[in-house]
Order: C-alpha cells, then sequence, then structure tokens
C-alpha cells in the first residue's frame, strides 16, 4: 500500500508538471506530508522528510525537462552559469537551517507559499519587464535568496526563478526553459543539505538516509519521470488555463488543510 501511494504522488505530480508547467514540489511535498501523517512516522520529522524526499526526486524529473527545453533552444546557459553558485550556497544553508527548525514552522512556511503560489496563478501574476539581468553579486544574491527559499519549501525554485528572470527582460518561454535547468542544482545542493543534516537525527523511519525516504524517492521519481511527457500531450489538448485556475483552487484547499492541522 505505501508503494501504490508513492506511485500515485509522482505519477500525478509528473502529469501535473507537463500539463500546467508547474513545479512538482508543489505536489509533492503536501502528498507526502500527508502520506507519511497516515503511516505513522514520526511527526517532528515529517515535514523534513518530505522536503528532502521532494528535492532528491526532483534531481532525475529536471533533467528530462531541462533536455526537452534545451532541444528547442528555450535554455540560456550563461544565466545558469551565473547564477548557480549562489544557487547551490543557498540551498544548502537552507537545508542546514530547516535541519534546525521544527516541522511546525516549517509546515506553517510551507502554507504561506502555497498561498502565495495559488494566487498569483488565479490572478495570472506575471512581473513586468523593468531592468536587465544584475552582474556577478547580484545573480550571486538573486541565487542564494532563490536558493534559500527553496530548500524550505522543497521545490525546483521555479516560482522565483521564473518570475525574477522575466522582472530582468527574459522572454517568457526562455525564462521557463532556463529555470528547469537551474532546478538541477538547487535539488542536488538541497538533496544533499538534507541528507547530511538529517544523519544525525534520531528515530527516523525505516530505508531513510538523513531527511531523504528512498521507498517514497524512488516511486515518486520513477512514476514522475514517466508521467511528464503525457502531461505535456495533454497540454495541447485541455484547458490549459481553466485547469491552472482549478489547480489553484485545489492548492488553497490543500494549504488550508495544512494549516487547520497546526492548529
Amino acid at each position: 500500500m505505501e508503494w501504490l501511494v508513492y506511485l500515485g504522488v509522482g505519477a500525478g505530480a509528473g502529469i501535473l508538471a507537463g500539463l500546467l508547467g508547474v513545479g512538482g514540489g508543489v505536489v509533492i511535498v503536501p502528498a507526502l506530508v500527508f502520506a507519511f501523517t497516515g503511516l505513522g512516522y514520526p511527526p517532528e520529522h515529517i515535514m523534513h522528510l518530505a522536503l528532502g524526499t521532494s528535492l532528491a526526486s526532483i534531481m532525475f524529473t529536471s533533467i528530462s525537462s531541462f533536455r526537452a527545453h534545451h532541444k528547442r533552444g528555450a535554455v540560456l546557459w550563461s544565466v545558469v552559469k551565473a547564477i548557480t553558485p549562489g544557487i547551490i550556497v543557498g540551498t544548502y544553508a537552507g537545508s542546514y537551517v530547516a535541519s534546525m527548525l521544527s516541522t511546525g514552522f516549517l509546515k506553517g512556511f510551507f502554507v504561506a507559499f502555497l498561498y502565495w503560489v495559488s494566487i498569483q496563478m488565479l490572478l495570472n501574476i506575471k512581473p513586468k519587464p523593468k531592468r536587465a539581468l544584475p552582474g556577478t553579486p547580484g545573480m550571486f544574491a538573486a541565487g542564494s535568496t532563490i536558493g534559500v527559499v527553496s530548500s524550505l519549501v522543497g521545490i525546483g525554485g521555479g516560482s522565483l526563478s521564473v518570475p525574477f528572470m522575466t522582472l530582468c527582460n527574459i522572454p517568457m518561454h526562455t525564462a521557463v526553459g532556463t529555470s528547469a535547468a537551474i532546478g538541477f542544482p538547487i535539488a542536488v545542493a538541497g538533496a544533499v543539505g538534507y541528507l547530511v543534516n538529517g544523519l544525525s537525527a534520531q528515530g527516523l523511519p525505516p530505508m531513510s538516509i538523513g531527511y531523504i525516504s528512498l521507498p517514497a524517492l524512488i516511486g515518486v521519481a520513477g512514476m514522475s519521470v514517466l508521467t511528464a511527457p503525457l502531461g505535456a500531450k495533454l497540454a495541447h489538448a485541455l484547458p490549459v488555463d481553466k485547469l491552472k485556475k482549478i489547480f489553484a483552487l485545489l492548492l488553497i484547499i490543500t494549504a488550508t488543510r495544512m494549516l487547520v492541522s497546526l492548529l
């Protein structure tokens, strides 16, 4: 039953990522939180395990994603190269900070992030291009900020890196493709961080390495890689704009449910 849950989470995350262009983390993290809670995992470790496992799964899904965008010439590798040092530092630092925070705090932070993403999707809020990309210090600062937040919410950073690049006059389709490539160093640094910083944690469930659940990782990553292309195909046949609004409402319901569990 546990494996079926993880396979279902991966299938849903992959289809939604391909169909709506949303990061799998916003689906994977809450789904794993509910799954781990139902399986009776130690409450103090649930959020850390969900975040670490989500980032570890994004290592695999981001590869297929940025390769597809690269084939279409939609990845600005110069931007990826410039922002990656800050991404690595910020993401690893964020995972270290997360290891010292309670599950309650991390869950509350994630809930706030879900509400923010949902409102953006519902209202179709997009930043207006106002400036050029910053120099090396500015790119490091932007990467560090994106990395810290991404590690605290278990995502590949698209919800932050796409608006940043759009603000800096990068066309939307190129920003999305470049963001997919940036998601790989975020996922690697975050997964390593949650693994290393979770090694000393006591009472972790079986088959966990640090804050990464191996059964969940295998099930989620395996299925999401397989189903993402299906979601991309469905995107050409379904009303994506309407589906995004429905998905945003579902995110609000999910966030509210997580918020209630904190009270």
